[in-house]
């Protein structure tokens, strides 16, 4: 009985996904623009069913403020990806629960993901509940009819599998189940009908439904899945989708709809048509990270405004300003020790690279130069960063009083910089003989100087990112983050002269 029902699942699950493949690539299949909107563009968004009427609502709200089409095609969060796989068309998928977007990322199908709300599952019965369901093994009471949704195609499904297979429940509900539906709305809908007595939906849909009840349980209150929009690889016009993507995500603007309709939403960022993102970043990214903040601006359609400085400079700023619109969203500094005295105004940081200290020299070294020992040569023109100013020059002054050198080098200091990139345009000009400096300040001159590395754990910088608890763009910050994270500025990073951070 079991392996029949599994196997009708499969084959309905088989023919839902053909019959939306054939839906949306129909020649002419549109839904109607708002009325009274000129369109500039059409989007497509793959929905989960359930979460069909705020999108709605929020669809209506975007086209009458910019005049773009949203194409809508609802189904199971499971369908719609199994037609994503196939159809490799499409701009936007909204899935009812992380684990599915997920596995579109895993299958190379969405890029950029943002979470909007949360959602739990409880179980709709007719107001009164004259079934008398009160717990969990009320599921498989002999001749309680019971809906669910169908665990291959949706999220409802595969989430009431999970809680009710940690029970050791699944086999006895699965075999006793009345029906198992396409789309948690198809179940809900059962309810209403008196089809069956039980149906487990998500709390949401319980809103607006006057005639049932929804009976909340511990073992399904207590696992929330998170309602995530993710942009799809295949969007022709990434811009302007995830420009929608913003809309739907901003606190004030498609979060509000979504708290309407009873959903937990996220802490969105604040609606702008055209966002600006400040970062404060040490001087020794510039060069790994400029062209992916570039690429990051045209995609977003947003502004990303950088302070470069020391990472002493820019903590002394921080420090000095205030929580709110003048902080900075993000912070990219040259080391984690620059990031910890301000760690409580961050959330989690992640390590981005790392780059040695070294001593660069002309390639002639006309002083042989080997090691730091040598900085101490008499008449020894030599530049470092400001340990008051800089990361590099703090672990500088770490590396020297470490081996004794500070009194020895002392006097041969001809420059402190707050930045290495300074010093290295100074040995450029013969004004100095020897600098300390990163291995990343170098990379670009060294068909002309000579990097001698430093063989101390203490020579190596570690750059952290991470977002401020108050940042006015979280989520586009965070989007900032995947980007410098990812395959191509990995590329950028190394050839700048950084490597993967070690532990």
């Amino acid at each position: 009985m079991n392996r029949t029902r599994t196997r009708r699942l499969r084959l309905f699950g088989f023919v839902a996904v053909v019959a939306i493949v054939l839906t949306v690539t129909w020649p002419g299949h549109r839904t109607a623009p708002a009325a009274g909107t000129t369109p500039r563009e059409h989007l497509l968004l793959y929905c989960a069913a359930g979460i069909r009427d705020p999108i709605q609502s929020i669809i209506a709200d975007y086209a009458k403020e910019y005049g773009v089409t949203v194409d809508v095609q609802y189904g199971g969060s499971g369908t719609l990806l199994s037609n994503l796989q196939v159809a490799r068309r499409g701009d936007l998928y909204l899935a009812a629960d992380a684990k599915h977007m997920e596995e579109a990322s895993t299958r190379g199908l969405v890029h950029e993901t943002i979470p909007l709300a949360s959602q739990h599952l409880v179980l709709a019965v007719k107001r009164g509940n004259p079934a008398g369901v009160h717990t969990l093994t009320d599921l498989v009471r002999p001749g309680l009819r019971v809906a669910y949704a169908n665990p291959e195609v949706a999220a409802a499904g595969k989430a009431i599998r999970a809680v009710l297979e940690k029970a050791n429940l699944w086999e006895q509900a699965h075999a006793q189940a009345a029906v198992f539906k396409p789309t948690v709305n198809d179940v809900l809908n059962d309810v209403v009908l008196g089809a069956v007595d039980v149906g487990v939906v998500w709390d949401p849909l319980m809103a607006g439904q006057p005639q049932l009840e929804a009976v909340k349980l511990p073992e399904l209150t207590a696992r929330r899945d998170q309602i995530r929009l993710g942009l799809l690889d295949s969007s022709t016009h990434p811009t302007q989708a995830l420009h929608f993507a913003r809309f739907v995500s901003a606190r004030d603007r498609g979060l509000t709809t979504f708290t309407r309709f009873g959903y937990q939403v996220e802490s969105g960022d604040r609606w702008e048509d055209h966002p600006a993102l400040t970062l404060y970043s040490g001087g020794v990214n510039r060069v790994a990270i400029q062209e992916t903040l570039r690429d990051f601006e045209r995609r977003e359609g947003c502004t990303v405004r950088v302070n470069y400085n020391g990472c002493g400079i820019l903590l002394s700023q921080m420090k000095a300003l205030p929580d709110g619109d003048a902080f900075p969203d993000a912070y990219l500094a040259c080391d984690v020790s620059f990031l910890d005295p301000i760690a409580d105004r961050f959330g989690e940081r992640t390590l981005l690279s790392q780059t040695e200290v070294i001593i660069l020299v002309p390639s002639a070294n006309p002083h042989g130069i080997k090691r730091l020992n040598d900085l101490a040569q008499p008449g020894l023109r030599v530049g470092l960063c400001n340990a008051e100013q800089s990361t590099l020059g703090a672990l500088t002054q770490r590396i020297l009083t470490k081996l004794d050198l500070v009194a020895a080098i002392e006097p041969n200091v001809r420059s402190r910089t707050p930045t290495g990139d300074l010093l290295v345009t100074q040995l450029d000009t013969g004004s100095l003989d020897a600098v300390v400096v990163y291995r990343a300040n170098a990379t670009a001159v060294l068909d002309r100087h000579t990097a001698l590395g430093i063989n101390l754990p203490e020579a190596r910088a570690v750059q952290p990112y991470a977002v401020a608890k108050q940042a006015q763009h979280a989520q586009l910050a965070n989007r900032l983050l995947a980007a410098l994270d990812g395959v191509s500025s990995r590329k950028r990073y190394l050839a700048a002269g950084f490597t993967q951070p070690t532990p």
